[in-house]
């Protein structure tokens, strides 16, 4: 019987994956997993017994990736499952910021009760005119799942595509259109386009992309847009852009008292992901992982461990140990077996930066004893018996 603890609501069509071998609990201190959404984990006392943590969702911002991978608790994202929700509001963000709509709809409703509105509204519609994106430049920075969806509709929609992603995977350049401009430097996007949009997890390395710098080097009256983190620009130099005109508009779907409510900025409040499909799509997704691992010790989507699949377990015992990526790892732990006269059917081993994970399949059970000898390992971080 594996325990869950829910941090945040998930959606129900998720929870329904769970079986009769899994069981709610309301205190993260007994589950042995958990699903969470945007809810902070930073200042949460994490239980020994905790071994997973899947997020519905994508960005992993709001947990504490260091300190569970120290501690051999695995975290997952769902990558992809709200994709096409988060596309569709980019598209929208496109056209709000090249056609004045919301200035339009907020005239409107100053007009409320005005019987000449029709009238008025030839006369004054002239303040809210745009232009059209066919035939306009878009700089897509990133092309993961979201942004491989965004520069394909953009394609189809008349825009002029220009991609940058130097890490871009085998599985978003089979589905990315052949009609993207894939550039390798990202000034080259700077220069050229109309509209940025940026589409890159936040990580030191990326924090602050969009500043001053990167600013001047784009286009007058460029049009940047967030939909991925606010912390990706510097919005204070994304401001003081948009007040001496250099920025035509910043479409933002994260809230802050820099932004809200300034002039130039249109600021969504965090709705990429808000739809019903997607919320779905991530439930399920984070569901699905989650069980994987707890039931057979495969890590698929995990952001502080690498993936590592053996599939379904069909041998007597299967043991599955996190551990620093040096060397001799895989010696000791084989020795280890060897040992205690314990033959090795199957073993898997993947690293990822300082980390590394090896799953091994025996034709016995696991016992204490074997176990002792794992942990005993230096570089050993957990030894967990899946079967």
């Amino acid at each position: 019987m594996f325990k869950y603890n829910c941090l945040n609501p998930i959606a129900q069509v998720g929870l329904d994956r769970f079986d009769a071998n899994y069981q709610k609990c309301d205190d993260i201190k007994e589950a042995d997993g958990v699903l969470v959404r945007s809810a902070s984990m930073h200042d949460m006392e994490l239980p020994e017994n905790l071994l997973a943590i899947a997020r519905a969702g994508a960005g992993v911002n709001n947990i504490p990736l260091d300190v569970c991978a120290q501690k051999g608790i695995v975290v997952f994202n769902t990558p992809g499952a709200n994709a096409n929700g988060v596309k569709e509001l980019v598209i929208a963000g496109l056209l709000l910021a090249s056609r004045d709509v919301v200035g339009g709809i907020n005239w409107v409703s100053s007009q409320a009760g005005n019987q000449d509105i029709a009238k008025l509204a030839e006369k004054e519609k002239k303040n809210f005119a745009g232009n059209e994106i066919q035939d306009k430049k878009l700089g897509i920075i990133g092309l993961g799942a979201i942004g491989v969806r965004v520069a394909n509709v953009a394609k189809h929609l008349g825009m002029e595509v220009y991609g940058y992603d130097p890490y871009i995977s085998v599985d978003a350049a089979w589905n990315l259109s052949r009609d993207i401009k894939h550039v390798l430097n990202v000034e080259e996007i700077y220069e050229q386009c109309d509209f940025i949009t940026i589409h890159v997890p936040l990580m030191d390395a990326t924090r602050g992309t969009i500043n001053k710098d990167a600013i001047a080097k784009m286009k007058d009256g460029v049009v940047i847009l967030n939909f991925a983190r606010d912390l990706l620009a510097n919005e204070d130099d994304v401001v003081a852009a948009l007040k001496s005109g250099k920025i035509k508009k910043y479409v933002s779907d994260f809230p802050n008292p820099t932004t809200a409510g300034v002039e130039g900025c249109i600021v969504i409040p965090h709705l990429g992901a808000s739809t019903e499909e997607s919320e779905d799509n991530c439930a399920k997704m984070a569901v699905k992982e989650l069980k994987n691992y707890l039931e057979n010790g495969n890590v698929n989507n995990s952001v502080n461990y690498p993936n590592c699949d053996m599939g379904v377990c069909s041998n007597v015992g299967r043991v599955a140990i996190m551990h620093k990526n040096v060397a001799n790892m895989i010696t000791k732990f084989t020795a280890s077996f060897g040992d205690l006269g314990i033959n090795i059917s199957d073993m898997v081993n993947k690293s990822k930066g300082e980390y590394a994970y090896t799953m091994l399949d025996v034709e016995v059970s696991i016992s204490d004893e074997i176990v002792k000898k794992l942990e005993a390992i230096d570089g050993v971080i957990r030894v967990r018996v899946v079967k």
